[in-house]
Formats: structure tokens, C-alpha cells, sequence
């Protein structure tokens, strides 16, 4: 019996030690691809092209985020980035959240019909050029509200938010209507405070949209330089620095092309740019995790 039991509690060690060292194995798979970003984007550019950095940085500096910081105009992208993920983001929960609630009101005129078609908006549109002649029509080129306006409804978001809300006690707001309460009353006083789960994926996944947008920007807003977004900024520098690297290589010698290409690294800008792109989410994401992964479980079931 005592052998059995000792060689149960080895067992049990080695099990133990395999699948710790297995999660922490996991574990460095998915973190070390941003670490190494990030320690990409602090290396000085003429050594990592020689000799790429594997734990740090090679030759520490912040040349590279000096450099961005210094660009023309990013502080004033970067508002605009700012105010269109808060703006379009709590629109879009909005206006997302109350459309999903009401597809759970049979009372909803033609309610299937309409919850239908929506649906059919998740596998077929316009195309690009349809979708510019609208825009162009309302008078939404070169203006704040095209980066907000068409993205209020997500067929996607409303279909999570309308499972969500088909989980909740109908008895609850029941009560409610009997006390005289609206769909509108109902809907802040009960439906939104419950959905905090639901609603908090749905932001996450808004945000992320609208952050990492700059598409729109090449498109609507080309002519108005003030409504330029901080991923189009990004964007546009660094084309003109892979540009100008390519130029480099080809236009000077070989022993020159060495000490002209120590500041600029295009691979190096990429990384920072991926940095500064990544950092507000990789920010957020800590304090909603707890409700984005619950309303993405219950979100997802069908009821």
C-alpha cells in the first residue's frame, strides 16, 4: 500500500512539472511575438539589421519614437483618433444594444423580416463604390461624422447583444411594464445595467475597429488634413520612410549605404508603429477582460 502511494505522489509530480513546464512553454509562444516587437522598435537601426535582436534591444534608443513624436501633426491625429473611438464607440453600443432589445419584442413591426435582412447584411454589400455615393450624397466627405455614421450598426454586435438579452428574466421586466414603465424605461433602467457583460465585448470590439481604422481616412477624407487619424499618419510615414530606404539602396554605394541607413529602418518604424497601435487596447482590455469573456460565452450561445 505505501508503495502505491509513493509511486501515485511521483506520478503526480511528474504530471505536475510536465504541465507547468507545458503552460509556461504556452505561454512564451504567444507573449514573446510582442516582446519582440517591442524590443525591435527600442534597437538602434543600423545594428538590427546586421544582427536582429533575440531578448533585448540591441543598442538601446528612442529614436524611433522620437521620431514619430516629432511628426507633423500627431498630436492633433491623435485627438482625432481618440475622439472618434469614444464617440463611434458609444454610438455604436447604443445604438447596437437597443436595436438587439427590441428584435426581442414580438410587438416589433415586421420584426422578422427586418432581423432577416440584417442578417443578410453579414454575408452581402454594396461594394466600395456604392458605398462612396452614399457617403458622397449625405455630404459626409471630409467630415468628422463619416468615421462615425456608417459604423452605428453591426449586424454582428446585434445579433450578440439580441442572444444576450433573450437570457435575461423576463419576469423582471414584466414588473417593469406593469408599473408603467416604456421599452425606452426599461431599457436603461434594466436591459443596459444587466448587459454589462455583453456590452463590454461589443465595446471591445468597437474600439479595436475604430482605433486601427485609417481606410476610411485614405478614402472620405483625403481632402481635410485636420481630420487626419493617427493610424493614417502612421501610415503614410511609413510608406515615405520605406521609400526613402529603397532609394538609398538604390542610388548609393555600398560603402555609403551602411553609415545613411543606421537611422532609418523601415522594420523599425513597423515596430513602433505596431507598439503605439497595440498599447491603448493592450491598456483597456485588463479591466474589461472579466466582462468580455462572459458576454462573449453567453453572447454566443443560442437560447
Amino acid at each position: 500500500m505505501m508503495k502505491t502511494r509513493s509511486r501515485d505522489s511521483v506520478s503526480r509530480k511528474i504530471f505536475l512539472f510536465a504541465n507547468y513546464l507545458f503552460m509556461l512553454l504556452l505561454t512564451f509562444i504567444c507573449i514573446y511575438p510582442f516582446w519582440y516587437i517591442v524590443i525591435y522598435s527600442f534597437s538602434k537601426p543600423g545594428l538590427v539589421d546586421i544582427n536582429p535582436p533575440v531578448f533585448l534591444p540591441r543598442g538601446f534608443t528612442l529614436s524611433n519614437y522620437k521620431d514619430i513624436f516629432e511628426l507633423k501633426g500627431f498630436f492633433h491625429a491623435l485627438l482625432i483618433s481618440i475622439l472618434r473611438t469614444g464617440v463611434g464607440t458609444a454610438g455604436a453600443v447604443l445604438s447596437c444594444s437597443f436595436l438587439g432589445y427590441l428584435f426581442t419584442k414580438n410587438e416589433m413591426p415586421a420584426r422578422k423580416w427586418v432581423y432577416r435582412f440584417l442578417i443578410l447584411t453579414m454575408y452581402i454589400n454594396g461594394g466600395m463604390i456604392s458605398t462612396f455615393i452614399v457617403i458622397k450624397s449625405y455630404g459626409l466627405l471630409n467630415n468628422f461624422w463619416v468615421y462615425i455614421l456608417p459604423l452605428l450598426v453591426s449586424a454582428y454586435n446585434i445579433v450578440l447583444i439580441k442572444t444576450y438579452v433573450e437570457q435575461l428574466p423576463q419576469s423582471l421586466e414584466e414588473s417593469a411594464r406593469l408599473d408603467g414603465a416604456g421599452y425606452i424605461k426599461v431599457f436603461t433602467a434594466i436591459i443596459l445595467p444587466l448587459s454589462k457583460p455583453i456590452i463590454a465585448t461589443v465595446a471591445v470590439f468597437v474600439a479595436v475597429g475604430q482605433w486601427n481604422s485609417w481606410f476610411d481616412n485614405h478614402i472620405y477624407t483625403r481632402g481635410a488634413e485636420s481630420l487626419t487619424t493617427l493610424q493614417y499618419l502612421l501610415y503614410n510615414y511609413l510608406n515615405e520612410a520605406q521609400r526613402l530606404a529603397d532609394q538609398i539602396k538604390n542610388s548609393v554605394n555600398g560603402g555609403d549605404i551602411s553609415q545613411m541607413m543606421s537611422n532609418i529602418s523601415s522594420k523599425g518604424i513597423r515596430m513602433t508603429i505596431t507598439v503605439l497601435a497595440s498599447l491603448p487596447i493592450f491598456m483597456i482590455y485588463p479591466f474589461m477582460q472579466k466582462h468580455f469573456v462572459k458576454g462573449i460565452m453567453v453572447g454566443a450561445v443560442k437560447g
